[in-house]
């Protein structure tokens, strides 16, 4: 059986990114990029998913992993009475033939280690079958979909069953190497020498550490803040400055359940989360090469001015929704999915957030051009006869549209972030009709989203229900950290959706999203609510909160979208939107906590 979700560290160049398990087993691979159809999935079918294992032989083993400090290089470590083995993967970068290549090095440490390797993809998420051959010392494996794939190793491989396989002795001291890489580099690829990986582990090293030490954060939680901007960066397009949800595809919401969705896209929504972390990290390029894809999009909007909800990386729309029916899913979780349909959704929200990351940037990275503002009014022009209409909303419903307080919370930020912008740098703009149209978003939020008997703004209008997304009201700046309404709106949330630190979206018995079956708490949601206690000057609690939910991390500082009954972890991993509002409320909470100290 595959490891838990929790039970991985992840490398990545920047193109792509590997799950890699306790057991040294690559779970999951998708190939060359992060929206390319899978490898390695043994996450979701361990038998027919494809996996690359590497085994040190030790009996009773304890395992342990770890990155080397400011890196995305994870060890991988196995210690028993009988001896030490390590294993070292990363992926390598800035390669000077551009190749993709997962680095893999075993190492005994003490004693003698047997050691077995196997290396089965499956092309096509798995629906294709391959060619195996064996070409100067290495091992090449060919997809019907034309996808071929080389093995170079340090010590010889047979071929076994369509796979690639070895076992072989390590004294104390030494080493054996595996590199997969892209079979059309054949003979001349710059890892046939001697010294590459040598070579490649200190160039991959040295270019992670010397991107934290540009960060200019220097608060409390330095490490779990370094590691989620580590992760995020990772997650990150180098060729087109996007960032996707996270690396995977089909893990489920609940063990057994049927919310297994693909989030290896580039969200219209994550837009202004990202902008903000980078920026709060001193990250600006990142910030500004994703808003230069959040550009080029405004720009090619449509000629109505609306835009998708997502994208793939390089841009391109078509995401359709497709089943896998040959996989079994993880632990059972079926249908295992790929593609997504909340593409096709209706979700205002989107362009409050577009807008948003737009204005940060505007401040304090590049200025928006010419092209982008044209863009962007067409899309305003467009939410100006719009954002009244009902939606799936932040959430991606799948049991009808409604009138969502977040919807029209993030189109009253997209009216106000444009008019700001427009005023900030004299930009040709309907300022009187877009300042009309945001008072009027407000007085309709303060009236047909409150519950006075509550005293609570509630999830839609003529709903009773509450919704975590609400926690972003004060965040955007709607309404301040301690009106009255808000912390009475806090207090409810507290009553009805925290967990002790853990915070659901909503209530599943609210019948929301027309999906059956249940779901954990949403890590965000939590990160969002220890942000807002801190605004609203419990500072003590937002702190104990914070650091109680900074406990839930895996072993190496990573979460995933959710965490179930057990503390288990849940849904695609790991998720961009969870270490974004990590940051944003490690960084919120250090300073007020200074302030504090300062006024003590």
């Amino acid at each position: 059986m595959a490891q838990p979700i929790e039970n991985h560290g992840v490398v990545g160049n920047l193109r792509t990114a590997a799950l890699i398990g306790l057991d040294g087993a690559v779970d999951f691979l998708c190939w060359p990029r992060f929206d390319s159809p899978s490898i390695f999935a043994s996450l979701l079918d361990d038998e027919r998913g494809g996996v690359f294992e590497l085994a040190p032989v030790l009996a009773g083993a304890r395992q342990r992993q770890l990155y080397l400090p400011d890196t995305n290089v994870l060890l991988t470590r196995f210690l028993s009475p009988d001896g030490v083995a390590e294993i070292s993967d990363f992926m390598s970068l800035q390669d000077r033939d551009g190749g993709s290549r997962l680095v893999r090095r075993v190492k005994a440490v003490r004693g003698s280690i047997h050691v077995r390797m196997r290396c089965l993809p499956r092309f096509d998420y798995a629906r294709v079958d391959h060619r195996i051959r064996v070409e100067e010392g290495t091992v090449v494996f060919t997809g019907g979909d034309g996808l071929a794939l080389r093995l170079r190793a340090s010590v010889p491989m047979d071929v076994n069953n369509g796979a690639a396989v070895t076992e072989f002795d390590l004294a104390a001291g030494e080493s054996a190497a595996f590199i997969l890489e892209d079979a059309c580099h054949g003979a001349d690829s710059t890892s046939a020498d001697p010294d590459y990986v040598t070579a490649a582990f200190k160039v991959a090293s040295d270019y992670w550490r010397r991107w934290v030490r540009r960060s200019t954060y220097r608060g409390r939680w330095r490490e779990i803040v370094n590691r989620s901007a580590l992760i995020l960066k990772i997650l990150t397009s180098s060729e087109h400055g996007s960032m996707v949800a996270a690396l995977t595809f089909g893990l489920p919401e609940e063990i057994g359940g049927i919310r297994n969705w693909d989030y290896r896209y580039t969200w219209i929504r994550d837009a202004a989360f990202t902008v903000y972390a980078f920026l709060r990290l001193g990250q600006v390029e990142e910030a500004n090469a994703f808003v230069r894809w959040l550009g080029e999009r405004e720009t090619r909007c449509g000629a109505d001015g609306t835009l998708d909800v997502m994208y793939a990386i390089g841009g391109r729309g078509g995401l359709t929704e497709t089943e896998l029916p040959h996989l079994r899913g993880y632990r059972g979780s079926v249908p295992v999915r790929i593609g997504n349909d909340a593409e096709a959704q209706l979700q205002l929200d989107i362009y409050g957030e577009l807008m948003d990351a737009l204005y940060l940037s505007d401040k304090y990275g590049e200025q928006v051009s010419w092209e982008t503002w044209l863009g962007i009014t067409r899309s305003m022009e467009w939410l100006a006869h719009n954002w009244q209409r009902p939606d799936e909303g932040i959430w991606e419903v799948r049991g009808g549209r409604r009138d969502f307080l977040h919807s029209r919370l993030m189109c009253w930020v997209a009216f106000d972030r444009a008019i700001r912008l427009a005023r900030k740098r004299s930009l040709p703009a309907p300022l009187v009709e877009w300042l009309q149209i945001r008072d009027a978003i407000y007085q309709e939020i303060h009236t047909a989203f409150w519950d006075p008997q509550q005293r609570a703004f509630v999830q839609s209008k003529g709903s009773t229900a509450l919704d975590a997304a609400c926690l972003l009201m004060p965040l955007v700046r709607f309404i301040s950290p301690t009106d009255p309404r808000w912390l009475s709106t806090l207090k409810a949330v507290g009553d009805q959706l925290l967990d002790d630190s853990l915070v659901y979206r909503y209530t599943s018995e609210a019948g929301t999203d027309g999906l059956r079956g249940g779901e954990g708490t949403f890590n965000m949601c939590s990160f969002w609510y220890v942000e807002c206690l801190a605004r609203a000057g419990d500072v003590k609690q937002a702190r104990f909160l914070f650091e109680k939910m900074i406990g839930y991390a895996n072993h190496v500082g990573l979460f995933s979208e959710e965490l179930g009954p057990a503390g288990e972890h849940l849904g695609n991993f790991p998720q961009a939107f969870t270490h974004l509002s990590l940051i944003s409320a490690a960084y919120y909470l250090d300073r007020a906590l200074s302030g504090q100290e300062g006024r003590g």
